[in-house]
Formats: C-alpha cells, sequence, structure tokens
C-alpha cells in the first residue's frame, strides 16, 4: 500500500521537503560550481598581475617578470618578515608558482614553507643571462652567488636572524652587488581580512610546526630541518607573546556556565 508520501516522491521524483530542510542547501548547482574558492581565485589573480608585470632593465631588455629565467626571489609573511630565499634558474613564475599555487615542491611537502604564511615576495633577476642554457657556469656562478648575498642580507634584517630554508646557500666563488628588487604584495585586501587575525596565524603556525615535527620524528633529516624546527618554535613564540603582551581581559565564552 503507497502512502500520500510516497505516492509524492514518485510523482515528483524526490523528496518534497528536501528544499526546506534547513540542512541541506538546497542548490545542486552549487555541487556542480567550475569556479576557484574566493580565496584561491583572489590570491591566484594577485600573483598572476605580479608575474606578468613588464620590467625595464639598464640592460636595455624589456621582459615579463615571471618568464625571466635566472633569478633569486624570496618570500615574506604578514609581518614583513623574510621567511623563505630560493633561486631558479627555469623561470621565476614557473619556479614562485610550484611553491605558492601547484606547492608541489620539497620546502611545502616537508612543512617548511606554509604557503598561507605568504603576503608579498621579492625578486632580484639577472636578466644579463637571458638565452643561457641552464648548464652555463657563468651563470650558475652569478646565480649562487647573489642567493648567498640576499640570503644573508635578509637574515640580517630579520628578528629572528633566521629564514625557514633547511639548507644554506653555498658560498660564492665571485662578489655580486645585490641588484633593486622588485617587490608585490600578492594577497588582496578582501583575503588579508580573512588571514591575517593574530590568532588566525598563531593556529596555522603551530599547526606547520607540529607537522614539521611528525616529520622529523618519522625520518633521519639533516640538522639544518631542526634549526628550521627551532626557527618556527621562535617565530611561533614570538606572534604568541605579541597578542598575550596586547591582549585586553574580556569575558570568555565560559564566563557563566555551570
Amino acid at each position: 500500500m503507497t502512502s500520500k508520501h510516497d505516492a509524492a516522491t514518485v510523482k515528483t521524483g524526490r523528496r518534497l521537503n528536501k528544499a526546506k530542510d534547513p540542512r541541506a542547501s538546497g542548490d545542486d548547482e552549487l555541487l556542480a560550481v567550475t569556479e576557484l574558492p574566493f580565496e584561491t581565485e583572489q590570491l591566484r589573480k594577485e600573483l598572476q598581475q605580479y608575474l606578468d608585470q613588464k620590467v625595464d632593465f639598464p640592460e636595455g631588455l624589456s621582459l615579463r617578470l615571471g618568464a625571466i629565467r635566472w633569478g633569486v626571489y624570496a618570500f615574506f609573511d604578514y609581518d614583513a618578515e623574510p621567511i623563505y630565499v630560493g633561486q631558479t634558474k627555469e623561470m621565476l613564475g614557473t619556479r614562485i608558482r610550484r611553491h605558492l599555487t601547484n606547492q608541489r615542491t620539497d620546502a611545502v611537502a616537508m612543512h617548511v614553507l606554509d604557503p598561507f604564511e605568504v603576503r608579498s615576495i621579492a625578486v632580484w633577476p639577472l636578466p644579463q643571462f637571458e638565452g643561457r642554457p641552464r648548464s652555463d657556469a657563468e651563470a650558475i656562478a652569478h646565480l649562487n652567488a647573489l642567493e648567498y648575498a640576499v640570503f644573508h642580507d635578509l637574515l640580517k634584517k630579520s628578528e629572528f636572524q633566521a629564514v625557514l630554508n633547511e639548507k644554506d646557500p653555498p658560498p660564492p666563488t665571485l662578489p655580486v652587488v645585490i641588484p633593486a628588487e622588485i617587490f608585490g604584495l600578492i594577497v588582496p585586501e578582501a583575503v588579508s581580512l580573512l588571514r591575517d587575525h593574530p590568532d588566525l596565524r598563531i593556529a596555522r603556525r603551530g599547526a606547520t610546526l607540529a607537522r614539521l615535527a611528525q616529520v622529523i620524528s618519522e625520518r633521519k633529516v639533516q640538522k639544518g630541518l631542526r634549526r628550521t624546527l627551532l626557527a618556527q618554535a621562535r617565530r611561533l613564540e614570538s606572534l604568541a607573546k605579541k597578542r598575550y603582551d596586547h591582549a585586553l581581559d574580556a569575558p570568555s565564552d565560559d564566563d557563566g556556565v555551570v
């Protein structure tokens, strides 16, 4: 025997109260959405604009920043602290995207670098070596020397005299002058409002620290990764202390609970 409810279900092809159920969105189109989430879309847009900018160099070259093959880059957090320094000879845009959008680098996989923490980027290109093969000894020597110079310059400017790199750049074999940096914010204001709250940053940094500690506990690692763990712990302690020092007494969610 068919009930009225079953008959209604057969007639409409679905339960009549589905759209009225507050636990369901009732919007099947939302489940078929092809757009990226808001934060991801906005971050990719800002990064693309940064990498697409044309840069004029003294050598008479005008190049798209992301297409430059040889160069050094650095990531900075919401306190303008340097957190990671790297180099590339495959194209700046390709390497930076691997860290921040594709998240397919060792630094991200090992929980050394958390892309969530990156608010800005600085790049030091070497346009004079455009067209050189990746095996070019002269270009490699200049690239290594520039990375070393930038790395140690940022260490001096850091509150902690540390970045999160697991390894130090090799000592240079020739002197270099650090060229002017090309700086850019890659987190738009709308996304920054969702990410820069200190409590969120403390929670995220603590989770990253825990994951890195777990990686270290499960394999043999070089001492440099333990140095990264220590640097991240100091960064977490510093942010937590600053938050505590500036926090005001206020009723908690547990006040009045018996």
